[in-house]
């Protein structure tokens, strides 16, 4: 029978049915996407093909899809709710299969997540507003600046709240970026989602629901809201600059380093029942810090590297260094004199840990020493990628060498904790 791209079918095969969309297929073969998320692939000689009608034409006749009303239609009637501001970056939370290729593609908008996910609209009165629709991936030093521009626009604009929707793999590096640019008076949110909303192990609502609790609630922090376990009970409250993707793919791929999270939201009752201190609404007044700078790298030690690495980065112009070490935070003692050149040509160099949990302590063994006294600056129990960011950012903010290495020094945002988790 004839049938075309996108049309809706069932396929009957040795007494087994599918029914799904199909999608583009090799000569001689069908392949559908199903309802479950799944794709499927048949010879065409082995089957039995039905056209259906299109799945908007049932939905259609049965209503079981509801319409998708803007922002402004979800609000009204509801102008006491408070006001949060939904910035959209794409990620796979604000992505959907795209049936031309069976590919997950970043094309839903602000609005498309209101509309897709309702209950957020008995939360607060939503502002959609789109910054970019990237993957993650593609995430650099000016969108991090153009997204917190618009965060702080929103702000002064009166939002209560921001919610800002990114893909996961880089999400900690932009959470840690917006920690380190913005003192906050309301909270700013990041949230994701680890498969895509039209799959049926989508995480997307929950996430979205507990993030906008934490939205209008009194932790004004930049934090990530994702699951706390794979099941659908609670989220977890990462603080921007102590969270890390831990798990390339499961729902509750977050957590906390060096520190427990900020809190948790039931997500049945919508409670949040907070676990360490954190910076209530309003207590700061909103400070916008602009400024990154892109020429930083992270350098990841390992067994007989060759320090001329260094050199390479002192050579081409860069400002700046983050060195994962091992352990307590060491490198070979061949490293330690190409440390102090990079020093000595203003270029600072934080030691962190590639082990994650624990803190660096260069001060135990006599490398470690060698290591301080080269002029490297001990990063204590900071990530990795959060010293990386936190290097860019004082970078933006002077020139001046020993300013700026006063600043990597202190804890500025939370990135640093006054004793490490056992």
């Amino acid at each position: 029978m004839d049938f075309k791209q996108g049309d809706w079918v069932r396929i009957e095969k040795n007494g087994s049915v599918y029914e799904g969309k199909v999608m583009p297929s090799m000569e001689g073969y069908i392949t559908i996407k199903m309802k479950s998320g799944y794709n499927a692939g048949f010879c065409r000689d082995e089957v039995r093909v039905t056209l259906l009608e299109s799945e908007n034409e049932k939905e259609a006749e049965t209503g079981t899809k509801e319409a998708k009303p803007g922002p402004e239609a979800a609000a009204s009637g509801k102008g006491k709710l408070p006001k949060v501001a939904i910035l959209s970056t794409g990620g796979t939370i604000a992505s959907k299969i795209d049936y031309r290729t069976g590919a997950v593609t970043s094309q839903f908008t602000a609005d498309d997540i209101l509309s897709a996910i309702p209950e957020l609209k008995e939360i607060a009165d939503f502002k959609g507003r789109v910054i970019s629709s990237i993957l993650s991936e593609n995430m650099d030093q000016a969108s991090w600046e153009n997204l917190a521009k618009a965060v702080v626009e929103e702000i002064k604009a009166g939002a209560e709240g921001i919610i800002v929707t990114h893909g996961t793999d880089t999400m900690m590096y932009s959470a840690a970026a917006l920690s380190f640019m913005i003192d906050t008076p309301v909270p700013i949110v990041f949230v994701g989602s680890q498969r895509s909303a039209d799959r049926p192990s989508s995480d997307n609502a929950m996430n979205a629901i507990c993030a906008a609790c934490v939205a209008v609630s009194d932790i004004a922090e930049v934090s990530v809201v994702m699951h706390g376990t794979t099941s659908e009970d609670y989220c977890e409250i990462h603080r921007g600059t102590k969270v890390r993707k831990m798990h390339s793919s499961r729902r509750d791929a977050f957590k906390s380093v060096n520190s427990l999270p900020i809190g948790t939201v039931d997500y049945e009752t919508r409670e949040i029942k907070t676990l360490i201190d954190y910076t209530k609404r309003g207590e700061k007044n909103l400070q916008f810090k602009p400024g990154m700078e892109p020429k930083c790298a992270l350098i990841k030690f390992t067994p007989g590297a060759d320090p001329a690495v260094l050199d390479y980065y002192v050579n081409a112009g860069y400002k700046g260094l983050v060195i994962e070490g091992t352990g307590l935070g060491h490198v070979s003692t061949k490293w330690i004199p190409y440390i102090q050149k990079a020093v000595a040509a203003k270029m600072p160099v934080i030691i962190t840990t590639q082990c994650l949990s624990g803190r660096i302590c260069d001060r135990v063994y006599d490398t470690g020493r060698d290591i301080l006294k080269a002029g490297a600056i001990e990063g204590e129990d900071t990530l990795p990628e959060t010293a990386l960011v936190k290097m860019m950012w004082a970078l933006g903010q002077t020139d001046d060498f020993e300013t700026a290495v006063e600043m990597l020094r202190h804890n500025l945002s939370g990135e640093v904790t006054a004793c490490t988790l056992g």
